[in-house]
């Protein structure tokens, strides 16, 4: 049996018809710019999962650059993150010249660690920027303690972790704001760039609107350096699509989480946990193994499709290098990279797959 590790031509298949339908009204009434579908979706982002306003952009990546300009970040300043995610996590606050502080993770959810952020701060320190792994909440609670103890900016990374809870509430409405991917191969996908923007502060709510559009609170009229970072009306029409399935695909990447945990026997794994304070999405299904190469090799044998995420950590990438972390400064996070390999978990996989993944896993 074949398990490819993604395979989105079977979600993209199923809403063909009502997708090409959706671009094709957008494409005749020539709505490419933000305009009618982007509305719609924001309004409807916001109203599934309770936040007073979202701003679609133009990509994952944009939102966190309006993260740290809302936040005030610049050069001199320091910024707290985790080093086990994508770069963009990281691109936001270098884009604004100031410097992210890389700190250890949790060894059990693999977020950042709260106990690792109170060490790290310094007088330059001006903000924290959290990710949301994999679609598990961090441990908000204890990460806004700190950040109210400091006065710092919390930006919550949500790219993987749309639908998340932390505590019951929204992942994105907890800290100063939270930003969203809509990459194609996210929970929540576009056919395409696309991503968002929440907060609960309506004033860092309307600098970004007003960053989002050339500084520009009307036409002609720009009173602040700003960019371009609207999301087109293609992304906005097929999103508005498949936020109405979204909750359906959320259970079915549950259900898959569960067999996966009540099936995987193999000695020496470890799988991840189920955080008592949150809901996770799981983007991903990630488990960490001693012979974690060979183990892929096995799988691959098997049929199985595999993938590593991340491979490298953010502190000892080369356009890091400058900041001077050694191998072994950030251990936790290493040996996370090192030992990781994720499973297929995507809601179009059968049971009968998931089983195959779990007995090829276990017969390594």
């Amino acid at each position: 049996m074949k398990v490819p590790f993604l395979d989105l031509k079977l979600q993209h298949q199923a809403i063909r018809t009502e997708v090409l339908a959706a671009l094709a009204d957008t494409y005749d009434n020539t709505r490419f710019c933000l305009g009618k579908d982007v509305e719609d979706f924001e309004r409807a982002f916001s109203a599934t999962f309770g936040y007073a306003r979202t701003l679609g952009m133009n990509s994952g990546t944009s939102p966190l650059h309006i993260a740290s300009l809302c936040g005030g970040f610049g050069p001199g300043d320091e910024v707290i993150t985790t080093p086990f995610t994508f770069a963009s996590s990281c691109w936001g606050i270098s884009y604004v010249g100031a410097k992210p502080v890389f700190v250890d993770i949790d060894p059990d959810a693999w977020c950042i660690s709260p106990e690792a952020i109170a060490q790290a701060i310094t007088p330059r320190t001006k903000g924290i920027v959290v990710v949301h792994i994999f679609g598990q909440p961090a441990r908000m609670d204890e990460i806004m303690a700190i950040a109210r103890q400091h006065k710092l900016f919390v930006v919550e990374d949500c790219a993987q972790a749309v639908g998340a809870t932390y505590r019951g509430a929204p992942v994105g409405s907890i800290g100063d704001c939270g930003t969203f991917s809509f990459y194609p191969t996210k929970n929540l996908g576009g056919c395409g760039e696309g991503g968002a923007f929440v907060s609960k502060h309506p004033a860092v709510m309307d600098k970004a609107q007003l960053l989002r559009v050339h500084g520009s609170p009307k036409r002609y009229l720009h009173t602040e350096v700003g960019f371009n970072f609207r999301m087109d009306g293609f992304q906005g029409a097929v999103l508005n699509i498949k936020l109405k399935r979204l909750a359906v695909w959320t259970a079915r990447r549950r259900a898959i989480a569960a067999q996966y945990r009540a099936g995987l026997k193999l000695a020496a794994v470890q799988l991840p946990v189920v955080p008592a304070y949150g809901e996770s999405v799981w983007h991903q299904f990630t488990l960490l193994h001693p012979r974690r190469d060979d183990l892929r090799v096995h799988l691959e044998k098997c049929g199985v499709g595999t993938e590593i995420i991340y491979p490298g950590p953010m502190h000892r990438q080369p356009c890091y290098a400058s900041l001077g972390y050694a191998a072994g400064s950030l251990p936790v996070a290493e040996q996370t990279s090192a030992t990781c390999v994720s499973l297929p978990i995507f809601p179009e996989l059968t049971d009968a797959q998931v089983d195959h993944v779990i007995k090829s896993v276990n017969s390594f």
